[in-house]
């Protein structure tokens, strides 16, 4: 009979009569009575009332119902920690037992209860069992080591149990080896700084002679662990990579995936010249290939790692490019990861024979699928030169079939190429025109606007192509709407005399029509360069613009270096770094390629070059609090904190005439009209012949009140962190507004869009008060600069250091973190000036112990000239003496939260140019002194 009968009771004293049962002293019924708990306990009935019943059954030689007391145990050991701890004594027993599974057995089951006040007990039985004379126990008890770590770290490094499971490496059994690997991995990624794996030349060894006599998962764990370990030179390197090939031909695929990823490393470190590096190349390809022939899902895995393998090395698979041609019954997420990889493959050689497959490809029956066929073939334009004419006539053929999706796939690319290819394939423009009508899809719409303009000289009706898509300007979508601005500008500069009118309709309709910020500003640019300088506008509007390369789908190197580092992983799937995926700080360890061996290539790694660390005092970047990382990740929630508004030009405009009188040179004296004053932002007023220079010029008109002293600014985001984006910033504080400078530079390959930026919750309140705006496309190489207003009326809680500030910035590649500390002076507010009386009264009501002492050493100023620095950031000098020789200054600032700080400046005359001062300072939040004594510091020595 099934066990399905114990699931099945209808007893109404179910609980009472299990109980009678599990205290009967038959054997099988005792063992029957444990079966229906287990049972009961499995469909999420709560037989915890039963544990001392239960538990007294361990008493048993029974392996089947020992088992089960076991399973029951670790169930409910939580919920009952006080009865947990009867099953204590029975756990050492068993450990002591002859029958080798029963020790396992037990020690297995301790590991799993998580319970505090239990693993102290358990020390001891542990030890044993680490050095049991049977490898089945040393094994599981390896694995009992780093769960329990997990629950109590101090106590197991106060055990020496680290200790224990390093001698383990060396045991004779390669199943206890394997898992002392898997236990130390286990532990070492929760605790990165450890250097628990402290692998050597003889440690590596043993791991190599294990590796071939464990299970398929233990050699998982045992290639991992040779991963992570960087040989001191190329011959090592070898070495290990010919221990490693065999398992290149395992049956798993796990392990083949977790070979290639030790061989890719440790091929970094051997010389191109080596005989046995066109080995391992050939010896590479075959298992990759036979990967492809497992069901669909295992496909997809391997060639999202084959994609990374064949953008860091092409040649091991440059021949096999057949394998990856799709068939007809592959799932569309494998047939898209295959068109991918034909791509980079690509080369002279097989292009014929990829060209033949993607004209057969795009005419499918999958939309999808079509789209990235046709887009695939401009994509081998621009990567093959010499398959470009091919291409292009292939491209041509495609829009001769008149369907829809396809013609449109094709006028994208085909803009690509001429921007590749320029003044080669222009003829095929007429062919292009005809097809005009039926472009529906913006990006398509987009490209055809652009050729237009750009060619516009070659086609004799561009200006009633142009005028057609104007018609509908509002229905189109932001992207048509700047390229048909664009456009119809080139089509102005290049034919002036017939398209003035077309040009004031379209500036017309982005500046005053329109309520898109980034088109009115496009809009209002090209009016101001018109109308100042129309040679300057030529020279911008129509410069040479750079070729574009195959690169801009690549993976940027650094993080390719890492993505390789992590293959057979999830990492390797998503295409993104474990930190971007893996929430909190475990795991997260940045890993990296060794360098590359002196006799190897002359260009080195990008890891060789200095990373641009941030220094040693900067902050961790974020907690490991699940909380705070949720706040970060929130970035589309709510609007901006609203905040003190920019300051804007005061001067009002009348109706200046933009575009008048400036073109004369272009079209002789024809008349524009102006836009109404009430369309032109107020801080474009300046005069007309001021150029661009003012039109960014936001505080033009105010003038900096106050002269709050500003640092220059530092990396806060290096590039190699954050995917090639840089930032550099500091903070300033004028007129009562505080903002952060931002500088933003892209040193990817790909252009950067959608920025967005967030503040975690911090001690002051600080949030931005508007959105992070970049407002054009940020392309490889760009800088850009960017002042971003801040409030303080955004959540507040105390950090450590109190002036941590921890950011977010989002992007169209990913969400990056950093922390900065901001100099407190930002925060001195303009009316932090006390009265006299009050001073005295504040002073003697703070208590004594409230008092904080500091020196400043080399201070370059006298009192006069210290009091008026001070006091142009904020901190007022209320009273002056002199006692004795020495000046005192008694001052007071207030920072934005209210909080009052009263000062004693001494001024001692040390030599004639340098003076030592001693700063008292008073304060009902004591913690705040430290960082306004560093903010007198920095503003009185810089």
């Amino acid at each position: 009979m099934t066990d399905s009968k114990y699931f099945t009771t209808t007893k109404k004293g179910e609980i009472f009569e299990l109980k009678a049962e599990l205290n009967s002293d038959k054997k099988e019924k005792k063992k029957e009575a444990v079966k229906k708990v287990i049972a009961s306990m499995t469909v999420g009935k709560d037989v915890s009332a039963l544990f001392p019943d239960v538990v007294n059954c361990m008493q048993t030689d029974n392996l089947e119902l020992k088992k089960l007391v076991y399973l029951y145990l670790m169930n409910y050991a939580k919920s009952q920690p006080d009865m947990a701890i009867m099953a204590v004594n029975t756990f050492v027993k068993d450990c002591e037992d002859p029958n080798p599974l029963i020790r396992a057995l037990a020690v297995r089951t301790m590991g799993c209860i998580r319970v505090d006040k239990i693993t102290e007990y358990l020390c001891e039985p542990l030890r044993k069992c680490l050095k049991d004379e049977d490898p089945y126990v040393r094994k599981t008890a390896a694995v009992c080591v780093a769960k329990l770590h997990d629950i109590n770290a101090q106590l197991v490094e106060d055990q020496g149990f680290l200790d224990t499971l390093k001698d383990l490496i060396s045991d004779s059994n390669p199943m206890v080896v394997a898992n002392a690997v898997a236990a130390l991995s286990e532990i070492a990624e929760s605790h990165p700084s450890s250097n628990l794996l402290d692998l050597n030349p003889q440690s590596i060894n043993k791991l190599l002679t294990a590796l071939n006599e464990c299970t398929e998962w233990g050699q998982i764990f045992i290639l991992d662990c040779l991963a992570n370990y960087t040989p001191k030179d190329d011959r090592e390197a070898q070495s290990i990579c010919e221990r490693v090939t065999p398992r290149l031909s395992h049956a798993n695929s796990a392990v083949v995936l977790s070979a290639v990823k030790v061989l890719m490393k440790f091929m970094e470190m051997l010389s191109k010249d080596l005989d046995y590096y066109g080995t391992l190349l050939k010896k590479l390809a075959p298992p990759l290939v036979t990967l492809l022939s497992a069901e669909p899902e295992l496909q997809y895995v391997a060639l999202r790692n084959i994609n990374l393998i064949v953008q860091k090395r092409p040649e091991i698979l440059k021949h096999e490019m057949k394998v990856f041609f799709v068939k007809y019954n592959d799932p569309i997420y494998v047939k898209l990861e295959k068109l991918d990889i034909m791509i980079r493959l690509a080369s002279q050689a097989n292009i014929a024979q990829v060209l033949a497959e993607l004209k057969e490809y795009a005419t499918e029956v999958d939309v999808d699928f079509v789209r990235k066929a046709v887009r695939a073939i401009g994509r081998c334009a621009i990567k093959v030169e010499q398959s470009a004419e091919r291409c292009v006539s292939t491209l041509l053929d495609l829009i001769q079939t008149k369907v829809n999706y396809v013609v449109q796939e094709a006028i994208v690319v085909i803009k690509d190429i001429f921007r590749k290819y320029p003044n080669k394939y222009e003829s095929v423009i007429a062919t292009l025109c005809e097809n005009l009508d039926s472009l529906d899809e913006p990006e398509a719409r987009a490209a055809m606007i652009w050729i237009v303009g750009e060619y516009a000289e070659r086609i004799d009706n561009a200006d009633e192509l142009l005028e057609s898509f104007l018609e509908g300007f509002h229905d189109e979508s932001t992207q048509v709407q700047l390229q048909l601005l664009t456009a119809i500008v080139k089509l102005f500069l290049k034919k002036p005399t017939e398209t003035q009118e077309l040009v004031q309709q379209v500036l017309s309709l982005a500046t005053q029509d329109s309520d898109n910020p980034d088109l009115r500003d496009r809009g209002y640019i090209y009016w101001r360069l018109l109308s100042t300088d129309p040679v300057a506008a030529k020279e911008v509007v129509l410069a040479e613009k750079p070729l574009i390369s195959e690169e801009t789908d690549l993976i940027e190197p650094t993080l390719l270096d890492e993505l390789i580092c992590y293959i057979g992983t999830l990492a390797s799937v998503y295409h993104k770094p474990p930190s971007a995926f893996v929430e909190g700080g475990r795991g997260v360890v940045h890993k990296s390629l060794p360098p590359r061996s002196a006799s190897s290539e002359s260009t080195e790694s990008p890891e060789a070059a200095p990373t641009g660390a941030p220094s040693a005092e900067q902050p961790d970047v974020i907690p490991p609090q699940g909380d705070l990382l949720g706040d970060l990740l929130n970035l589309d929630l709510g609007p901006p904190v609203s905040g003190p508004p920019l300051a804007t030009s005061s001067v009002q405009m009348g109706a200046v005439d933009l575009l008048g009188g400036g073109l004369d040179s272009l079209i002789g004296s024809t008349n524009f009209t102006a836009p109404p004053a009430a369309a032109v932002p107020a801080n474009l007023g300046a005069p007309i012949g001021s150029g661009l220079s003012d039109l960014f010029d936001l505080t033009s008109g105010v003038g900096t009140l106050s002269g709050s002293y500003v640092a220059p600014k530092a990396v806060w985001l290096p590039a190699m962190k954050a995917k090639g984006l840089e930032i550099s910033g500091t903070f300033t504080r004028q007129v009562g507004s505080i903002s952060m400078d931002l500088q933003l530079t892209n040193k990817a390959l790909q252009v950067m869009t959608d920025f967005a930026i967030q503040f975690n919750r911090n001690s002051f309140g600080l949030a931005p008060a508007a959105p992070l705006q970049v407002h054009a496309p940020l392309s490889p190489n760009q800088t850009v600069e960017i002042s971003l207003p801040l409030s303080t009326v955004g959540s507040v809680m105390k950090m450590e250091p109190l002036n941590n500030l921890q950011v977010a910035v989002k992007n169209n590649i990913d969400v990056f973190y950093f922390s900065t500390l901001y100099p407190l002076h930002i925060l001195f507010v303009e009316d932090g000036k006390m009265d006299r009386q009050m001073f005295l009264g504040t002073w003697k009501d703070i208590p004594n112990e409230n008092e904080a002492q500091f020196q400043i050493r080399d201070c370059p100023l006298n009192a006069e000239a210290v009091s008026s620095k001070l006091q142009s950031s904020n901190i007022f000098t209320i009273a002056k003496r002199n006692v004795e020789g020495q000046d005192m200054l008694y001052q007071s600032l207030k920072l934005t939260n209210g909080i009052w700080v009263l000062a004693e400046l001494r001024i001692q005359p040390g030599n004639p140019s340098l003076t030592d001062l001693e700063l008292s300072l008073k304060c009902r939040a004591p913690e705040v002194s430290q960082h306004v004594y560093q903010a007198y510091e920095t503003i009185l020595k810089n």
